[in-house]
């Protein structure tokens, strides 16, 4: 089946092309330029009208959304282990955190990079300093998790949801308190990362930024 996935270096791609690679998917890789705007042309918005990335396009199905596209890959992939057993209460654990990277930190990071589009220029220090306050919050309350559950967002054994998290730590790298100046947030990252799945992807992407 042909898998083509569009996306953008260091965007929310990221996380769907590090699984394609981890998991062994021969797919098509098409990085579109933002600054020509091209997630915006007539021919990506007929894929996804939303103009955003990613896309992933299995065959004749078409899939957007970062998180929904990560645990369909996963659970495509049974053999891999990166989800736990369908209706088992670890698996609804990793729908609860899976959400949570959507539900809570996804739009903080939309409040602090794209403040003036949320509320308009006037407010755009205190729209960014209420997603401080509540990507920091985050980072504390995961901080909180590991220390009770880890090694894993799961417990003893990655996950899908690992992968996201790691991609959304990243993004906090220039914020005033970057996610890995939490030491136990810091060496999960860094035990995710020693995958050769990351440095593949970090490759194939021309990022340089290891963080």
């Amino acid at each position: 089946m042909a898998t083509t996935l569009y996306g953008s270096s260091s965007t929310a791609s990221l996380v769907v092309h590090w699984l394609l690679i981890e998991l062994g998917i021969e797919h098509t890789l098409v990085l579109l330029d933002f600054d020509t705007r091209e997630q915006k042309s007539a021919d990506y918005l007929a894929l996804n009208p939303a103009g955003r990335v990613p896309t992933l396009v299995m065959g004749n199905q078409v899939l957007t959304e970062a998180a929904a596209i990560a645990l369909h890959l996963a659970d495509l992939h049974p053999e891999a282990g990166l989800l736990p057993a369908p209706a088992s209460p670890e698996r609804a654990q990793a729908y609860r955190w899976m959400f949570w990277c959507a539900n809570t930190l996804q739009p903080a990071y939309r409040a602090w990079f794209y403040a003036d589009e949320v509320a308009g220029a006037a407010n755009v220090d205190a729209v960014r300093e209420g997603a401080r306050q509540q990507l920091e919050a985050g980072w504390a309350q995961f901080t909180g998790h590991l220390r009770q559950a880890g090694p894993y967002v799961l417990g003893e054994r990655i996950s899908v949801v690992d992968f996201m998290l790691v991609m959304l730590m990243r993004w906090s790298r220039n914020m005033p308190r970057p996610s890995d100046t939490w030491p136990e947030l810091k060496a999960y990252a860094e035990r995710i990362k020693a995958r050769p799945a990351f440095a593949e992807v970090y490759r194939r992407e021309g990022i340089t930024d290891w963080q």
